[in-house]
């Protein structure tokens, strides 16, 4: 692709920037929007956007504003990972929904941060912060705790020496601390938050092993704090997380890998 007039950014790379400034905080922006978040002239970004609409990568709203668009989603569902541990997680994501009447989430490991992948919403629960295609901390959510304990050393080291947000009183931000907690969900497989993201929110999360004792998604269970103990949901998550992983082939005897 030929170079833009910035040094070292080449077309396809703005493309890239204009579509991914599309986030589940933000679906829909206005041109105006597009250049404040790419730094792009307005010029490059309306004549890119147009050419993204004309092959259907976005779609444009009666009132100008853009969203992402239905070829992008199709192309977006070919993702060979989460679309696989989706249709392999939702009869156990259901049961689990089913039982304890609360948030089940599905989420796997992308950067820095849990990429939740599937969520199942119980009606009269509390409210989230959380969504399918949405991200969460590491360091605080129940999926990240688990992602992160078995990402291996350099993750875990970048995350705990990175500065760690405090997002509610309870947050556990002291890595003596987390890395306690960490060993602890390596050994277990499991991991508690009590209102460290959100406050009055707890979770309750495991680890889902592939073939190869990859660890590659977490599933939590989204409690109002004091609604169900911790000890009666963790037997029906830690089940559901190893069926699941049975379906990707895991079996007992097979190591847990590290990273």
């Amino acid at each position: 692709m030929p170079r833009t007039r910035e040094p070292g950014r080449t077309v396809s790379s703005r493309l890239l920037e204009i579509l991914f400034a599309f986030q589940p905080d933000h679906p829909d922006l206005s041109l105006a929007d597009l250049v404040r978040m790419t730094g792009i002239p307005h010029p490059t970004v309306r004549r890119l956007a147009m050419e993204l609409l004309a092959a259907g990568a976005l779609e444009r709203r009666e009132d100008g504003r853009f969203t992402v668009g239905l070829r992008l989603w199709q192309l977006g569902t070919l993702a060979p990972l989460t679309e696989s541990l989706r249709t392999l997680a939702q009869p156990f994501m259901e049961d689990l929904h089913s039982t304890l009447h609360q948030h089940v989430q599905l989420a796997v490991l992308e950067g820095h941060e849990a990429l939740i992948i599937q969520r199942l919403s119980a009606p009269h629960a509390l409210d989230l912060v959380s969504h399918v295609g949405g991200r969460l901390p590491l360091h605080c959510s129940g999926v990240g705790k688990v992602l992160l304990s078995h990402g291996g050393p350099e993750l875990i080291e970048s995350v705990l020496n990175g500065g760690l947000r405090r997002y509610t009183p309870r947050t556990v931000v002291d890595p003596a601390e987390l890395r306690h907690e960490i060993a602890a969900c390596r050994r277990t497989g499991a991991a508690a938050v009590r209102g460290e993201l959100t406050e009055g929110a707890d979770s309750v999360a495991t680890r889902i092993v592939d073939g190869q004792g990859r660890v590659v998604a977490a599933l939590s269970v989204v409690l109002r704090a004091g609604s169900v103990k911790h000890q009666a949901a963790l037997p029906s998550v830690l089940a559901s997380g190893l069926g699941i992983s049975r379906q990707l082939g895991w079996r007992p005897g097979i190591r847990i890998r590290e990273g």
